[in-house]
């Protein structure tokens, strides 16, 4: 089931990937261009629906999340994207359509607006919040705002590259907490080398790219570049979380993330089992298991996998949210960690 679901979501994305690329190519190359009929009506309108129906339900299929609101923004978006990638000579007949998704995504920016003013008003006793608690960042910044905003995706997308932007660029003088209880997760593998690595390949594609298109699609270029400059502050931005953020063993809990990526909350009381056994490891990675373990270019195992007897929910890349049912965990003191959970986690069975 979980393997036909896997698959299902691929095929989404490689059908959306070819309704968005062969639309471009269309109406952007010689081939295309030749293709098109003398009453070119038609053709406009199968690609009006490709980009407003069926790419949107494409998009939902890959994320495996179905919403009418979310359906409606994607529509828009879709028409808005119309816009661009077909050239504007063949939508003098359709303008009041395209309009229809102009103004939708206008309304959507005025809310999305005036959530925004909400949050910046809202900033400074969140900050407050911050400062009073002492967990880490990552973890009391996201209480805190889901403390005011619990039901607001955008503002928790937002939020993200709030925290995105500060570790990339506002975190340069901090060091790491080095306790008893707290644990790196990436010394033993080569993990923020492979990062550096990536960031160097993006400058260089970056620098490349940008050199071969900005002649023969500026707009493709600007495009491309904003994308690999997002890129490039995320990663910094990733690894500082990284080495900032260690794991943390709290008497009731553990605070785990792994950089920007994904993060969440562990409470003792909802561990049921621990398994350490390497064999056993191997075969118990599922779906329903959250990987915090730094891979580079060997395969690596976990230390060990916390099997849980409630799903726990977790927080990922750009504030989803999603729920596991185990964690598995490779530290960089693998004794020490297996030994303080251990003893924590029979502290609080015996208080229960």
């Amino acid at each position: 089931m979980v393997l036909h679901k896997k698959t299902v979501s691929l095929v989404a994305l490689f059908l959306l990937l070819l309704v968005i690329s062969s639309n471009y190519v269309l109406y952007h190359s010689s081939f295309g261009l030749q293709s098109l009929p003398g009453n070119f009506n038609g053709v406009v309108v199968g690609s009006i629906l490709d980009l407003s129906l069926v790419a949107p339900l494409l998009f939902l299929a890959w994320q495996r999340k179905f919403s009418l609101k979310y359906f409606i923004v994607l529509m828009a978006t879709g028409l808005i994207a119309a816009r661009f990638i077909i050239p504007s000579e063949y939508l003098a007949s359709f303008q009041s359509v395209m309009w229809l998704g102009a103004g939708i995504e206008g309304l959507l920016i005025l809310f999305e607006l005036s959530l925004l003013f909400m949050l910046v008003k809202n900033v400074p006793p969140i900050l407050r919040r911050i400062k009073s608690s002492s967990l880490p960042l990552l973890f009391s910044f996201s209480r805190a705002v889901n403390e005011k905003f619990s039901k607001q995706p955008f503002i928790h997308v937002l939020c993200s590259e709030m925290l995105m932007f500060y570790y990339a660029f506002g975190t340069w003088k901090k060091q790491p907490r080095t306790e008893g209880n707290t644990f790196t997760l990436y010394k033993r593998s080569s993990f923020i080398t492979f990062q550096i690595m990536i960031i160097h390949a993006i400058v260089i594609e970056t620098l490349g790219l940008h050199w071969l298109l900005h002649n023969t699609s500026m707009t493709l270029s600007i495009v491309l570049l904003i994308l690999n400059i997002y890129s490039i502050v995320f990663f910094i931005g990733d690894i500082q979380a990284l080495r900032l953020n260690p794991l943390r063993v709290e008497d009731d809990r553990i605070y785990i993330s792994f950089g920007l990526a994904k993060r969440m909350e562990i409470s003792f009381k909802n561990i049921e089992e621990i398994i350490e056994d390497t064999h056993i490891l191997k075969q118990k990675i599922t779906s329903t298991t959250i990987e915090f373990i730094a891979r580079d270019f060997e395969t690596v195992h976990p230390d060990l996998l916390l099997t849980l007897k409630s799903p726990v929910e977790a927080t990922l890349f750009m504030g989803i949210k999603k729920k596991y049912q185990q964690v598995a965990i490779r530290v960089d003191d693998p004794h020490a960690f297996k030994k303080i959970v251990k003893e924590r986690l029979e502290k609080n069975k015996q208080n229960m």
